[in-house]
């Protein structure tokens, strides 16, 4: 039986989110955001969590940047110590061994953690939570690595995508096998995947026993290993400072789950959205007669299929369609829908201040 104690919870929260300028910023970025309620994504992802792991055991991976704008959106909910802020951007691959390390350093090599996005969105929180609670069960229980996957319902082409195999074990959640892991597909592939009906969506939901990490991190990816076994109990913000930066700049996709020996998935039956862009909103938004998804001083005249959010300034729509137009108190954004995926570009072009 499996002690709920030892099961920890590591949520990933340093990402830039430059999609979602002009409200995401370097210092607050999409996961800091008021998106679609009065909370962040971030407080909710945590808020999620309290049912499956004591809250004693939830750590937040930030970075330094972004660190007193994460104490800010948990205030109240987390203390200050259980948010970690990594010295260096080194991708999800040392951000798991760094979960792995201080997980080890409260529950040992036979506490399970769940290392999880900031900024998913999903609304049936007690599916989710009896989800993850049966993915961290199963992988306290064997050497499998757990990913939890979401099942397509259209060719996407930005999500990287898992194939399944046989089931392994049958309960309230079939446990499947997982054969590979495969890159963001072009658009004929997606199509191939979501017809064959044995891909899922790669959500970057994982959970692993940390003896199961390090034994894949010594026969993979030896730096991490080492950074999990030398990093003290005591003392470790200052081996965090000296050697986090010196791991290698690679996601954990690559440097762990692509070569484990054993990955098995439970396919989700909750509500999922990633919000990778703005387009993503209208989703979760209510739209008026036209197709406009508003949020805040809009007004509209014969205009359609726009999304528009406020700050603070009025928005007026006269006559344009497909549309994205979001108003802050220093920036305005107007683009085209279908050009959404090119606003990082203009992020690149913006002084220091903006971005």
């Amino acid at each position: 039986m499996n002690e709920p104690s030892l099961f920890f919870a590591c949520v990933m929260a340093g990402g830039s989110g430059e999609r979602f300028w002009p409200m995401s910023r370097s210092r607050t970025p999409k996961h800091l955001l008021k998106l679609f309620s009065d909370r962040t994504l971030l407080e909710e992802t945590i808020r999620r969590l309290g049912e499956v792991v004591p809250i004693g055991n939830v750590f937040v991976l930030t970075n330094e940047a972004q660190f007193e704008g994460t104490c800010a959106a948990v205030e109240g909910l987390l203390p200050s110590d259980q948010i970690i802020p990594e010295p260096a951007k080194r991708d999800t691959a040392p951000a798991a061994a760094l979960a792995t390390a201080l997980v080890r350093a409260r529950g040992g090599d036979g506490a399970t953690l769940a290392l999880l996005p900031a900024d998913a969105f999903i609304r049936e929180e007690q599916l989710f939570g009896r989800q993850l609670r049966a993915a961290l069960a199963r992988a306290a229980d064997t050497r499998a690595i757990l990913t939890v996957a979401v099942k397509p319902d259209h060719p996407a082409t930005g999500f990287g995508y898992l194939q399944m195999g046989e089931e392994v074990a049958s309960a309230a959640d079939s446990v499947r096998e997982v054969k590979r892991f495969v890159e963001k597909p072009d658009i004929a592939t997606a199509e191939a995947y979501l017809a064959s009906g044995d891909f899922a969506w790669n959500a970057g939901m994982f959970c692993w026993r940390v003896s199961t990490f390090i034994d894949e991190a010594v026969r993979n990816a030896p730096e991490l290993a080492s950074f999990v076994r030398e990093f003290p109990a005591v003392g470790w913000r200052e081996y965090l400072a000296a050697r986090f930066s010196g791991l290698p700049k690679i996601s954990v996709d690559y440097a762990i789950m692509e070569k484990a020996s054993r990955v098995e998935t439970i396919l989700a039956k909750f509500d999922w959205d990633d919000v990778g862009l703005w387009t993503a909103v209208p989703r979760h938004l209510p739209k008026d007669a036209s197709g406009n998804a508003v949020r805040g001083r809009v007004i509209t005249a014969g205009a359609s299929n726009n999304i528009a959010l406020s700050s603070g300034r009025t928005i007026a729509l006269c006559g344009v369609n497909n549309l994205v137009v979001v108003e802050t108190s220093d920036a305005v954004l107007v683009c085209h829908r279908e050009a959404v995926q090119d606003i990082k570009s203009i992020v690149q072009q913006l002084p220091p201040e903006l971005r």
